[in-house]
């Protein structure tokens, strides 16, 4: 369990959307400093914000960002790209990849030494199209179900160092991604609000809007968190044992 409060937070994709809104509400949580990553610089009027230029597909952004980072607690991996694609075009496919998995892989890996020191949290912001793709965004769709899958692994791998890990699946937001969709959508700042809730809460899968909401029961008492529990569960034997 990871209080916002007092803690240093790390947030990617912070310009605008669900990013921005995380800044905002872990301000308004009393976070000690506020790690805002963006591909360009940003200015804040909060003197607990420090915005980082980090472009999460560029290792030597990643790596200067760590850099400037003294201590870690909260690492909230929001950055992320949503575009039409109907698998027609390989190269889409591998954007979507590249920002949305590999990126958000990258980012964790170089930060992890400070979130295993304050045994700390990752918080991973995936999509509910990571369980039942969106045909018209299918390279997004297939990216969040890897990014999905990554948090699982992570859990279960990073649980004996004290680092939770918790995966995000919202519905419709209110965001640039989904302007052209007509549909209820619930707002960034409710969101955030929702996804720190969780976090704090020590809510392992995390649903920040009134559709996900309706099946967050369904999945945590549903077989597959059964299944990927028995697994963890397996693994942690296993490591115990050797």
């Amino acid at each position: 369990m990871s209080k916002i409060a007092d803690a240093t937070v790390l947030v990617t994709g912070a310009n605008r959307g669900i990013g921005q809104a995380l800044v905002e509400e872990a301000l308004r949580r009393g976070a000690k400093r506020v790690y805002a990553g963006t591909r360009r610089p940003i200015a804040h009027e909060d003197e607990r914000v420090r915005p980082l230029v980090l472009d999460v597909t560029d290792p030597v952004q990643i790596r200067a960002a760590a850099e400037e980072v003294a201590s870690l607690d909260v690492l909230v991996n929001n950055a992320g790209i949503g575009l039409a694609d109907d698998l027609s075009d390989r190269g889409l496919l591998e954007q979507h990849l590249a920002v949305n998995l590999f990126g958000t892989y990258d980012v964790t890996q170089v930060f992890l030494p400070m979130l295993t020191l304050s045994r700390g949290a990752i918080v991973n912001i995936a999509s509910m199209a990571a369980w039942a793709a969106v045909p018209a965004s299918a390279g997004y769709s297939i990216s969040k179900a890897a990014l999905f899958s990554l948090s699982q692994s992570w859990r279960a791998l990073l649980a004996q160092r004290g680092v939770s890990v918790h995966a995000v699946l919202p519905g419709p937001v209110d965001t640039d991604m989904t302007s052209t969709f007509d549909i209820p959508k619930q707002t960034p700042e409710a969101a955030a609000q929702s996804i720190f809730d969780g976090v704090e809460a020590g809510d392992e899968d995390i649903f920040p809007d009134p559709l996900s909401q309706s099946v967050a029961e369904s999945w945590r008492g549903g077989v597959i968190k059964a299944l990927e529990h028995q697994f963890a569960a397996a693994y942690m034997s296993e490591s115990a044992e050797s």
